[in-house]
């Protein structure tokens, strides 16, 4: 076990102690990225299966949407792309080739229209919904996807922020800007049990102001939670979008009177940002602590000065506690 730098000498330093001490994650290769560990994917798994049960339970079906979004749609919803531009990853061409014994790019292989790795799904999956979407026996559809995003971050921390990461994104469409703004602040109380219940964080839930708002988005609600350095962090969104993204990409339902009616929005997410949260909130100067209803273990069974004669006894006892 590694030395753990005291939170009261070093904050930044104690988190980062406590991640790579407690096996939870690695620096990547490439500036920015992260290796999720196995004990910390198991902490991440256990998370998102409490989740993803609130998730369906509420009505909503899981999906998968592509990781490449062609740039084009990012550019029908000015505001939406105008929020991701400076942290897309662009892919230009399609092909490696072997010169001289190294690798380059094929010039050959440059592709008719670039393609954005996807920062977050908004625009992919409208253009889906304007496939599916024609009646108001439609709506509302209520999708969630789990699945990881590639933001390129200047400053990085592990969990908190970094240029991939894991996440959920629920997408919903309504007929009626009161169906939307309900979904957006139920799932803001979902959250709220997430985080109280299961991770025990205290929250504080509020409306981000016009500048703060997630881009494109009407209006958008954060889920707030306070660590031990006395800084906030932003756990969790929840927008309400309005018609922006129905609007940018056609979408329209016809009503019982054969009329045209715009579709209403709404989207939401929490990421590995919520295990940065875990640690700062509940972890000490010893290392890490994380609540019952989510650690990947449970319990440990220490031996104390066995003698030989009784090691055979022992490890039955302890093979049958864990088989029960």
């Amino acid at each position: 076990m590694a030395k753990i730098t005291k939170q009261s000498d070093n904050f930044s330093k104690w988190y980062t102690d406590v991640i790579l001490d407690a096996d939870l994650a690695d620096y990547g290769p490439v500036k920015g990225t992260m290796v999720v560990k196995p004990y910390g994917f198991s902490l991440w798994t256990n998370i998102r299966d409490s989740l993803n049960k609130m998730i369906e339970d509420s009505g909503h079906d899981n999906a998968y949407f592509p990781l490449f979004i062609p740039k084009s749609f990012l550019e029908k919803e000015a505001k939406h792309v105008e929020g991701f531009a400076k942290e897309c990853a662009v892919v230009t061409h399609s092909k490696l080739i072997s010169e001289e014994g190294s690798l380059t790019v094929d010039p050959d292989s440059k592709l008719e229209e670039e393609i954005i790795v996807r920062p977050t799904s908004e625009t992919i999956i409208w253009h889906m919904f304007k496939k599916w979407i024609t009646s108001y026996r439609d709506l509302p559809l209520k999708v969630n996807q789990w699945a990881n995003v590639v933001r390129w971050e200047m400053r990085t921390r592990l969990f908190l922020r970094t240029s991939e990461f894991l996440w959920q994104e629920g997408h919903t469409a309504h007929a009626t800007k009161e169906e939307a703004m309900k979904e957006t602040l139920e799932i803001v109380e979902i959250y709220r049990t997430l985080f109280e219940d299961y991770l025990a964080i205290p929250t504080i839930i509020g409306r981000k102001s016009n500048l703060e708002r997630f881009a494109g988005a009407d209006e958008t609600f954060s889920i707030e939670t306070m660590m031990r350095d006395k800084k906030a962090l932003q756990a969790g969104t929840s927008h309400y979008l309005g018609t922006n993204f129905g609007s940018a990409f056609d979408v329209k339902f016809q009503s019982k009177d054969n009329k045209e009616h715009p579709v209403y929005a709404t989207s939401w997410g929490v990421s590995t940002r919520m295990v940065g949260a875990l640690i700062m909130v509940h972890g000490d100067d010893k290392g890490l602590k994380i609540p019952p209803k989510i650690a990947p273990t449970q319990v440990v069974i220490v031996p104390i000065n066995p003698k030989k004669e009784k090691s055979e006894e022992f490890s039955s006892f302890v093979m049958k506690v864990e088989k029960n």
